[in-house]
């Protein structure tokens, strides 16, 4: 029989020696539980994505050294080790096999992927040939994430002589993208007859999170190991007689609970590992600030989270109640600075230069920049991080305000469609032993920026069951305008929605990055030019 571990950890970019020393805790916690091999994920020695770093000579020399190390430290239990590699003047995501302090073999990924968020194109040369090795008498055969994703390089592993399928992943999480990973697993298995042990990273960085959930197909494509989301785990899988087996096998999540759960991975890792300080949040009284907090507190706990209430004239008494109720459960840092000194400072020394023109939109921007500089100031004063509120369906359209309640350093819920903002309210308001954590205020009232008396977002927007509806279709299905149409939805909407999205490009540019959990985020896989007249089909 042959025990592998599987080693789901949280790499760091860039931190090669912790991630090493991470490794090595592994290894040692393996071997104590009877392993023979520990799998790691892909590029574990140097975290995922690195990104340019890939372009430095100095970085491959450095990540040469930390393998050096850790095969030196290491004995008594085989280690496959995701890292990159330099070799014969090319470039390669790798892993490799370290047994008894020795290098006894290295797979060069075959497969690169080059769309999404990834861009591996850019860094390394494929790969041409399998990698199998024997560890505890088994044919091990090595293949690295996107390898498994279409046909070649399993079959190739498969005809070196393999027994077992060992695949290293760093696959960055969407919602119920374990069911693509099941599939596509699947079909290697249909295409090789091999039992695979698949091992994902987990953890954030900057808009990736990576949700774990590594597993174990046999070869009739049961599920027989699989691993919590969103939490570093070290699980065991057996292998004799051709089988797979093993004693770890973690719940699923709902979509709720996945969405939510990367998210307070997403803001913890991303403060944590950039060394902030804490957190800043504006709060207002609506939903999306109410949420953003309750990420925030649940990934960094509430002394390190600071909210900040800003009323103006038009803010609602019920906005301030229901954020002090807010704070009361949750015992966060609190301030309220009312803005209509600030308001009326400006209207003074605007006044002369909009002599005769009517009030517009000019205004309500004034008020979240005002908004926007005060957060800042507390941010640089203490060294803690703004969270902006924003959610997707604003950002498709523009529905925000640059260097307003868009300035910030991360943007928690920026890939989080407003319909969801509403479910994941009441998820967290789930979990509450004692009172609700969002008010039901919060979460029935129509929504308003509350910049003018009596206004709603609906005054600007479609309802957004609509507006939703066609943002995912042209932002993350590429449907034309007529395809929506002719899906159902209002043409009149449509047609207004797709002009927003467009011209609010400018604003998405600079906008922070935020976590990312649907197929298509604003962010590394979203390249559409600035400037641009180029008519949709109508």
């Amino acid at each position: 029989m042959l025990r592998i571990a599987v080693a789901q950890f949280n790499a760091t970019v860039g931190d090669l020696t912790g991630n090493v020393e991470r490794i090595i805790q592994c290894a040692a916690e393996a071997k104590a539980r009877g392993a023979q091999v520990l799998l790691t994920p892909e590029l574990a020695l140097c975290g995922y994505p690195p990104e340019d770093l890939l372009l430095r000579p100095d970085f491959y020399r450095a990540c040469n050294r930390a393998l050096d190390d850790l095969a030196a430290r290491v004995g008594d239990i085989a280690l496959v080790v995701g890292h990159p590699e330099e070799h014969l003047g090319e470039r390669y995501n790798a892993a490799t096999v370290i047994e008894n302090g020795q290098k006894k073999a290295v797979y060069r990924k075959i497969s690169l992927p080059n769309y999404e968020v990834f861009d591996e194109e850019r860094y390394f040369q494929p790969g041409s040939e399998a990698c199998v090795v024997t560890l505890g008498g088994v044919r091990c055969g090595i293949n690295i994430c996107a390898d498994i994703w279409e046909p070649g390089a399993a079959e190739l592993t498969r005809q070196a002589g393999a027994e077992l399928l060992l695949v290293l992943n760093a696959s960055p999480c969407h919602l119920e993208k374990h069911q693509q990973r099941l599939q596509v697993l699947g079909e290697r298995i249909d295409a090789t007859g091999l039992p695979a042990i698949y091992c994902n990273m987990v953890g954030g960085q900057d808009e990736l999170v990576f949700d774990g959930g590594s597993f174990a197909l046999d070869a009739q494509k049961r599920c027989c190991m699989r691993l919590p989301q969103f939490a570093e785990a070290l699980g065991l899988v057996d292998f004799a007689a051709g089988k797979l087996s093993s004693t770890d096998l973690a719940d699923g999540l709902s979509i709720e609970a996945e969405a939510y759960q990367a998210l307070v991975l997403g803001v913890r890792d991303y403060v944590g590992k950039s060394g902030f300080k804490g957190a800043i949040i504006g709060l207002s009284g609506g939903i999306d600030s109410a949420l953003t907090l309750c990420v925030a507190v649940d990934a960094l706990g509430a002394d390190k989270v600071r909210a900040v209430m800003m009323p103006s004239p038009y803010t609602a008494q019920m906005s301030l109640d229901d954020s002090r109720e807010m704070i009361r459960v949750l015992g966060v840092q609190y301030d309220e600075i009312a803005i209509a000194p600030a308001m009326a400072t400006y209207a003074a020394m605007l006044d002369p230069l909009f002599a005769g023109l009517p009030a517009d939109t000019t205004e309500e921007n004034i008020q979240a920049r005002i908004r926007g500089n005060i957060l800042m100031a507390l941010s640089n004063k203490t060294g803690a991080l703004v969270l902006t509120t924003g959610n997707k369906s604003e950002m498709a359209v523009g529905y925000c305000t640059l260097y307003g309640d868009m300035a910030g350093g991360f943007a928690v819920i920026k890939d989080v469609y407003k319909t969801l903002v509403y479910r994941l309210a009441r998820y967290r308001n789930s979990l509450c032993e004692g009172d609700p954590v969002i008010p039901e205020n919060i979460i029935v009232r129509p929504p308003s920026a509350e910049l003018k008396p009596d206004q709603t977002d609906q005054d600007s927007l479609p309802p957004y069951e609509e507006l939703d509806a066609i943002v995912r279709a042209y932002m993350e299905e590429d449907r034309s305008p007529r395809e929506i149409i002719a899906a159902g939805l209002p043409e009149a909407a449509v047609r207004r929605v797709v002009r927003l999205l467009r011209i609010a490009e400018y604003k998405r540019r600079q906008a922070p990055i935020g976590v990312r959990i649907t197929p298509r985020g604003f962010g590394k896989d979203w390249r559409y030019p600035v400037t641009n007249r180029y008519v949709d089909e109508f």
